[in-house]
Order: C-alpha cells, then structure tokens, then sequence
C-alpha cells in the first residue's frame, strides 16, 4: 500500500516559528534555545510521520535567518572514541564538519563557532580543533563543569560555568545544537547564561526537541517509537508529574528531562536571582509537532513501522558487537508493547522467502550462500532479488526495481555479463579479493558506465530517485558497499542478524 500522509510541514512551521518568537519576548528578545535530535536530516521524524520533511528545522531557522545564529557543540570523548551516526555511517567529528557545511554552504544561516565540551586534552580533539581553526572556524573549548551536578554554589560561579569562556553573540536567537545527544548543548546554554547575567542581560533558556510528543497520549505508537530508538540509552516516557502539579494536564515527557529538571530549575534561579519562569519541563520546550498530525491512523501505522525497524537493526548491531544484548530485549519488548511483530513489515517474509527459493535455483546463491531481498516500491509493489556468482542481492533487487518502474522487462540486462564478470576478474587477479561479486555501489558504477551503450540502462537509471524512502529487508547482513549504496539511494533497509559469510573479514 501506498504511504498515507499523516503531517503537515507547511502547517507546522507556521506554528513553531510563532512558538519561538513568543518565547523569545519573555526573554528581553535574547534567547539560547538548545535543539534536541536532528538539526538536518530528521529521517526518523519523516519515518514515524509521512509528510515531515527530514529539512524542516533548517527551513524554520530559514525563516528567522536574520534574527538566529548558531553554536555548534561537540563532546571531545566522542571524537577521541570515533561515535558514529548510523544513518550517514560517518564518525561524529566528520558529521559536526558535514553539519557546518549544510548551515552555512547550503542553507546560508551563521554558525557563530563551534564549542568542544568537556575537553581533557586528547590528541585526536586537538587534531580536529586544529582543522576547523585552519579552515577559519571559530573553536571555543569548555571543560567539565566544576562541581556539577551536585554542587550548586560551585556550578554557578566563577570556577564553574565562569570558567568556560564565553563567547560573544549578537543576535537575539542562538540556537545551540550537535551531532548527537550528550554533546554538552545545556551546559554550553547555561554557561552563556551565567555569564550574560553578570552582564546584567536577562537572557532565557528553551529547548527544541520533537520527541516525545508531550500533547500525544504515553502509549501513542509515536512515542513509543521515541523510547525504541533510544532503547540504547534506556530512555523512558513518562507523564510530566511537574506539570500535572502545576496546571493539573497531563503532559508526556522522557525520564532524563523530568529527573534533571529540580537541578536545572535551581541553577536557572540561582543564575537569575529570581524565580523561574518554567514550572515544569514541559514549559522548558517550544515543541508543537503534535499540532500537524493530519492523520493519527497513519502515523500509528508508520511508528509500528519505525519500531520494527529499530529491533532488527538493534539485532544485527549486538550480532556486529556494535551494541548489548540488553538493548535488543528492551526493543523487542518495546514492540511487543504495540502489539507488532518483525513479520508485520512486508517486505521481511517477501526476503525470507525469496531466500529459500534461491537455493531451489542452481544459478542462485554463491558459496553456499542464499540471500534474499525484497524492496516494497511507492506504489506498494514488492520486488524481490537473489544473490548470484555475479551480483549481490542487494545488487539485483535494485536493478529488478528500476527495470520494474521503466517498464523494461525483467530479463533483460541493463549491464552486460561480461562487463560484470571483467570487474569481478578485476577484483581477484589485481586487487586479491575473496568477495569477487558486485556489491551494490560497484553496480551503479558499472550500471552508469553502461549507459552510453545500452539505451534500457539510460531508462532504468533515471528510475533510481523513485527508489528513495522505499522498504527493503536482507536475510544477512549487508557489506558496507550495499550498505552505502543502499543509504545513498536513500532506502530504508533492515536485515536479518546473518552474516553471509564465515569470513571474519571479507575484501
């Protein structure tokens, strides 16, 4: 079935920009708003609500272009320990410079500098401080905050948040934001405050973050699918007690919030001299995404979706020795709670079962193993492909789907078997590889290479766009040039926890 559309992002930036700019008037008009989630890219916004645009948040700071200018904040012990974001597959020191080139490059809004928190002196943070500086980027180094976070008088003086330098700002919105969570967004916000008071500015503190949706029941799928995709960080959703003490509403927020919030609620008085505005974490947020939910039943159907997804990864992950077993019981839990399982996503018994029909095919398969592929295309059409002593699955699903939507016929070949077996000979003799099948960006090379010659390969690439959002599942786990390849055609992919191979290391 076709995706439904169950957002609206034209509605919501409406909203949220209107949000900001009230919030800003309570401040004195200067306000440090700390991004929660992704700045760019949201792709788990977009999965668990069709219709949100994953750029939507750049749009809005679009909006208030001339008012906004932007703080980059980075943990110093993710660079050290190489933090990867899984849907790039890039370290977080190479996503904070990607970043910096997407705000300022593509999207034109100022990033005032970059912050490296809590920074003990690694040689590989020195190293990254040192390219950003000689590339003209402004980096400000904070180290932990003295006393935190029990010592109230220490955090807020000038040993702790005093001794972070502080950096000059000259708009009235600063939005400080990250690669990823715990990057030290709040302590960055905080010591900007402190220092401002001293100034005798009265700036404010709120927070952007989409999920959980505090106007969205505990139990709504959406949320939930919040709690799978931080099963990690063993994030819980809860009712906001603060809030239904103060104004008598029920309101969801996460545990981390709500336990950090009687702490922040002091230092944010004892920065100010003053009572604080907020009177619960909810009131801290800005958030009004729960407000563009067009179609609540089409958003529970993708978050179950969402939460399906979030399980299998977890399981090859622990299977990679990426993550805990712990973490994969948390997400199957989490789905069970939704009443789905992994066979309510279409596309994995279309694989598994495309899987056992390759090994009833001599052709299929290589080396004794059987991998199966199945891709659900926009439209709802499921197209499947097995793997062979030529092309991966992952190759032939893609190349299946693109023929399907140019409506060529299936057999014919969009890359000549001798081109292909030239490459696979290629990659034995000269480069010594075991794994002489093509993965799937050795594919779109050889498939673009192909183009000139064959009029149905030229149909058949300009195909390749209509790929993007569209399901597919492996039976194992994918090498990382289908995984590439996968991710720059933007599918969304799961796996099975296989490996196809008892190859410790396959090249």
């Amino acid at each position: 079935m076709p995706k439904k559309i169950a957002f609206d992002t034209e509605k919501y930036l409406e909203e949220q920009t209107e949000a900001i700019l009230e919030r800003m008037k309570k401040f004195d008009n200067k306000l440090y708003l700390e991004f929660g989630g992704k700045l760019i890219f949201d792709y788990h916004a977009s999965r668990v609500l069709p219709g949100f645009d994953p750029n939507v948040k750049m749009k809005l700071l679009q909006k208030l272009k001339d008012q906004t200018e932007i703080i980059l904040c980075i943990y110093a012990g993710d660079i050290e320990r190489r933090k990867t974001r899984a849907d790039f597959g890039i370290s977080y020191d190479a996503d904070a410079m990607k970043l910096i080139d997407n705000l300022t490059q593509d999207w034109g809004l100022e990033l005032n500098s970059v912050v490296v928190t809590r920074y003990e002196d690694q040689p590989s943070v020195k190293l990254f401080i040192n390219r950003l500086k000689r590339r003209g980027i402004k980096v400000t180094i904070h180290r932990a905050t003295r006393g935190y976070p029990m010592d109230i008088d220490l955090i807020v003086s000038d040993e702790g948040y005093g001794a972070n330098p502080y950096i000059e700002t000259t708009k009235p919105l600063v939005v400080i934001t990250g690669p990823g969570p715990n990057s030290g967004k709040l302590g960055t916000c905080l010591s900007q405050l402190y220092h401002e008071n001293r100034k005798g500015l009265k700036s404010g503190y709120s927070k952007f973050e989409s999920f959980p949706i505090w106007n969205l029941p505990l139990k709504h799928p959406v949320n939930v699918a919040y709690e799978s995709a931080t099963a990690d960080l063993k994030d819980v959703n809860l009712i906001d007690p603060f809030h239904l003490e103060a104004y008598g509403e029920i309101a969801i927020n996460y545990n981390r919030d709500v336990e950090a919030f009687p702490l922040l609620k002091r230092i944010l008085e004892k920065i100010s001299g003053a009572g604080s505005l907020y009177l619960s974490p909810t009131d801290m947020g800005v958030n009004r995404i729960g407000f563009a939910i067009v179609d609540d039943e089409a958003a529970v159907m993708a978050a179950k979706q969402e939460i399906i997804r979030r399980t299998l990864r977890y399981s090859c992950e622990y299977m990679k020795g990426l993550g805990k077993k712990e973490t994969v019981e948390r997400a199957e839990l989490i789905m069970q709670k939704v009443g789905a399982s992994l066979e309510d996503r279409r596309v994995v018994g279309d694989a598994r079962q495309t899987g056992l029909e390759a090994q009833e095919d001599e052709k299929k398969g290589n080396n004794g193993t059987y991998c199966g592929a199945a891709l659900e295309l926009a439209d709802g059409t499921i197209i499947t492909g097995k793997n062979s002593p030529l092309l991966h699955a992952s190759s032939a699903v893609v190349l299946n789907a693109i023929k399907n939507l140019a409506g060529l016929p299936r057999k014919i070949h969009l890359i000549s078997p001798v081109l292909i077996q030239s490459i696979s000979d290629l990659k034995r003799e000269i480069k010594g590889s075991y794994a002489i099948t093509l993965d799937l960006e050795e594919t779109l090379i050889a498939l673009a290479a192909s183009i000139s010659t064959n009029s149905s390969a030229f149909l058949a690439v300009k195909q390749l766009k209509k790929l993007k959002g569209c399901e597919m599942h492996l039976t194992h786990i994918p090498p990382s040039g289908d995984e590439a390849g996968l991710r720059d055609l933007g599918i969304n992919l799961t796996s099975d926890p296989i490996f196809s191979s008892e190859r410790l290391f396959s090249h």
